[in-house]
């Protein structure tokens, strides 16, 4: 203490006071600093100024649906004099293609900031791989060869998700990696940070904070989470502005883990395409009949049947996975139940499998599948197997519609049409189409069901970060999980026999959706990066 001259002391003290006031400013947390706020907007213009900055429930214990953000109680308003409160703004995004789903989010949300704040720019910046040292700057290629192997990255996940990993981990990046980072984000000069991947919140932070000292001005740092029912530690770095998430078991998980304060939590949803938020507009309810004739000039558009419900199939962008299987089971299942239906399989880059599909002979399919059946006989008894787990709510019905379904099957066969889709880009349109979604546990796709209404039957998801959002789906009560083509096939056969199961499970996709996610987190981050440029410029 004895080498802290007077002028040192009185610099920290000046430091500390702008710091700790304005951090309530902006970030919008007590009642009290929007009257500061104002008196400090005020003085950069004569116009007139008009800030409603509101939060949701205090409550820490939980994060119920008012916690959710709402675009009208985030509004900041400043008009007259040279002073407009839509100002453009430069968007560092920080990200890397560990999944689709990190840059898909960053992609959605970087759309909104254009949309809610014109002119302003964005750029998605890869800091392990293109500043990082080893092992950082092959975490992607590190991730796609263990996300192939589910067992490998599982011990990865679980041995990587620890404190210790946690302290280490960011040591060592501040160490190694601290300078080039710090020269990539000020080579782009950005007005706001904000994270979209749990590895990039810890040494970014620190290197946006530095960058801010040395231009004697505040650069907010936000980190949106983009999983959904389960999160890496990593993810919850407590200095952060805001953290934004996407269920009641993030919040919990970021309050317990990452000890990040509650008034710093927000719950959002996660951000979706743009087109969502459209086509749930115009969509609304899907069990009323506005809703079923919208879906039916989809239909019409997409040049699909609107005699029959339609299951969608996805493997993901690669379309990977035992995708064949399943349709294959679906196609048997739902002839031999007399169900009437169409399959539309996205098969992404795979050509190879839409080719198969267009050229398959599905009766041959139907009868290898029941002939392999009564081979297998008693060899069934011993086969392990895979893991069938529906929603309790749904469980009466579940069994009412398995019943109706053996009684009907012996009816007649079932009409079932195949169409095989490549890599398509109308997403939005094809959810709305479709009666069910059969799909891998991705965070991204689940929201994005969710928010048109759309039942889902999860067949897998990767160890970790997926697991949990499995259990998301069931306890919202809009899907279950099957791991067996076979199982699948059954489940997905037996809910087209039971129209009110398939409308409950529709309502309460509707309930957990969010599909205006990107916009409200948009409206919440680009509202304080704002009033920060006028605080700094103050």
């Amino acid at each position: 203490m004895r080498y802290f001259t007077l002028r040192a002391w009185l610099a920290c003290v000046f430091l500390l006071i702008p710091t700790s006031t304005s951090f309530a400013l902006a970030s919008n947390q007590y009642s009290s600093s929007i009257l500061s706020l104002k008196r400090v907007l005020g003085k950069v213009s004569n116009g007139v100024v008009n800030v409603v900055l509101r939060r949701g429930s205090p409550d820490e214990d939980s994060a119920t649906s008012s916690r959710f953000l709402s675009t009208k109680e985030s509004i900041v308003q400043i008009s007259g004099g040279s002073v407009a409160g839509k100002r453009p703004l430069k968007v560092l995004f920080l990200s890397a293609d560990t999944g689709g789903g990190h840059r898909a989010s960053a992609e959605a949300l970087g759309k909104q900031f254009a949309i809610q704040f014109p002119g302003s720019t964005y750029e998605l910046a890869d800091l392990w791989t293109d500043h990082g040292v080893l092992p950082y700057r092959t975490l992607v290629a590190t991730y796609k060869r263990m996300s192939a192997r589910p067992w490998e990255w599982r011990i990865f996940y679980h041995l990587s998700n620890t404190k210790l990993n946690e302290v280490g981990a960011n040591l060592h990046s501040k160490l190694t990696c601290m300078g080039r980072i710090f020269d990539r984000i000020e080579s782009y000069g950005p007005d706001v940070v904000v994270s979209v991947h749990p590895t990039m919140n810890h040494t970014p932070l620190l290197a946006t904070q530095k960058l801010g000292k040395k231009l004697g001005k505040h650069i907010p740092f936000f980190t949106v989470v983009t999983d959904l029912g389960s999160g890496h530690c990593m993810w919850f770095e407590k200095k952060v502005n805001k953290l934004y998430v996407a269920s009641d078991r993030l919040y919990k998980l970021a309050r317990r883990r990452g000890g990040t304060p509650a008034e710093n939590i927000v719950m959002a949803g996660l951000p979706i395409r743009h087109g969502f938020s459209v086509e749930a507009e115009k969509l609304g309810d899907r069990t009323t009949e506005k809703g079923k004739e919208y879906q039916k000039r989809v239909k019409e558009e997409l040049q699909i049947s609107t005699e029959k419900p339609m299951v969608l199939v996805m493997g993901g962008g690669e379309g990977v996975g035992s995708l064949s299987a399943i349709v294959d089971q679906l196609y048997t299942k739902l002839t031999t139940l007399g169900v009437d239906a169409t399959i539309c399989v996205v098969c992404g880059r795979n050509e190879k499998l839409k080719a198969e599909l267009e050229s398959r002979d599905w009766n041959a399919v139907s009868e290898r599948l029941r002939t392999e059946k009564k081979r297998r006989g008693i060899l069934r008894f011993f086969k392990r197997r895979g893991k069938r787990t529906h929603a309790k709510e749904h469980e009466e019905s579940y069994i009412r519609a398995e019943e109706a379904a053996e009684a009907n099957g012996v009816k007649g066969k079932g009409q079932v049409d195949v169409v095989g889709l490549g890599f398509i880009t109308n997403m939005p349109e094809y959810m709305v189409a479709a009666d069910i979604l059969v799909t891998k546990a991705g965070p991204g796709t689940i929201a994005e069901a969710a928010s048109v209404g759309l039942p889902v039957m999860l067949t897998s998801f990767l160890p970790g970060q997926e697991a949990g959002n499995v259990d998301v789906v069931l306890e919202s009560g809009y899907g279950d999980y099957c791991e067996e083509p076979t199982d699948i096939a059954k489940t997905v056969g037996v809910w087209l026999h039971d129209s009110e199961l398939v409308a409950s499970m529709s309502l309460a996709a509707q309930k957990a959706g969010h599909p205006y996610a990107a916009d409200e987190i948009v409206t919440d981050i680009g509202n304080q990066a704002v009033a920060w440029m006028y605080l700094n410029e103050a």
